[in-house]
């Protein structure tokens, strides 16, 4: 659930300063009050460029494969050559699952 936000607190800050805060909160992809909530309770902030985009491939060859399969249970294509598929998705799934072990040992922004 989420917390309410219920109180303001003002602060003084030089403008280098923030900028640079909202330059990270918007790499984060946060609003500057989340990223500086997060940051001041010592949380971390984790970001990873371009994972959408892999997960959106990857759905992307799932729906390809079940179109295969249900045409290859349907008799409408007999063989269908899949070793250089299988291969390539055993690579990213070891891609992601290295890059899963760096976010989990602490890297930030």
């Amino acid at each position: 659930m989420k917390q309410l936000k219920d109180k303001n607190y003002a602060f003084r800050v030089s403008e280098k300063d923030l900028n640079t805060i909202k330059r990270k909160a918007k790499k984060a992809k946060m609003t500057v009050t989340d990223y500086i909530t997060q940051s001041a309770l010592g949380k971390k902030i984790i970001i990873i460029d371009g994972l959408p985009e892999i997960v959106s491939q990857l759905k992307k060859i799932g729906n390809n494969l079940n179109q295969l399969t249900m045409l290859s249970h349907q008799g409408v294509i007999n063989t269908v050559k899949l070793d250089e598929t299988e291969e390539s998705l055993t690579a990213i799934y070891w891609k992601i699952n290295e890059l899963t072990k760096v976010v989990d040992s602490d890297v930030g922004v």
